[in-house]
């Protein structure tokens, strides 16, 4: 079970111990086959979480307050979540901010400015951004561009 659960994609030690809960298995045999797995380094909770962090970060654009839910939500420990949350800087997170702003606006055009800075401000809320790192790049995106100018 355990090995089919990984093979499909890395998991969490929580996650299998959910899925093996699932499916009846004894609480003491599935800590011991758990133990076994991290001891030989199939399960790995720390490279999880890194990869996680990558991953969601990277692709989905997600800010630290969003990794660290997602990776309560993995079960992931607090220390690993805090270890693998140093990889995301303030820089780091302000510019993943202004790369979502710019990718957004693009589809914005023509739009009075009061509604691109709300969907702006909803888009950076729900990817768990602070509106002391929003608030100014939303500002300085829709007040610098052409449209909006004056002349």
């Amino acid at each position: 079970m355990v090995l089919r659960q990984l093979s499909m994609a890395p998991r969490s030690r929580s996650q299998l111990e959910r899925k093996l809960r699932q499916c009846g298995c004894d609480d003491e045999v599935a800590a011991k086959v758990l133990d076994r797995m991290t001891e030989i380094g199939l399960v790995d909770d720390e490279a999880y979480a890194q990869m996680l962090v990558r991953s969601k970060q990277s692709d989905k654009g997600l800010a630290r307050r969003a990794l660290a839910h997602e990776l309560r939500k993995q079960g992931i420990d607090q220390e690993i979540a805090d270890d693998a949350l140093g990889q995301v800087g303030a820089g780091d997170e302000r510019v993943r901010a202004e790369q979502l702003v710019a990718k957004k606006l693009r589809s914005m055009r023509g739009l009075t400015p009061e509604v691109q800075t709300r969907r702006l401000a909803g888009l950076l809320a729900r990817k768990g951004y602070s509106g002391e790192v929003a608030w100014p790049i939303i500002r300085d995106a829709v007040d610098g561009l052409p449209e909006h100018r004056r002349d």
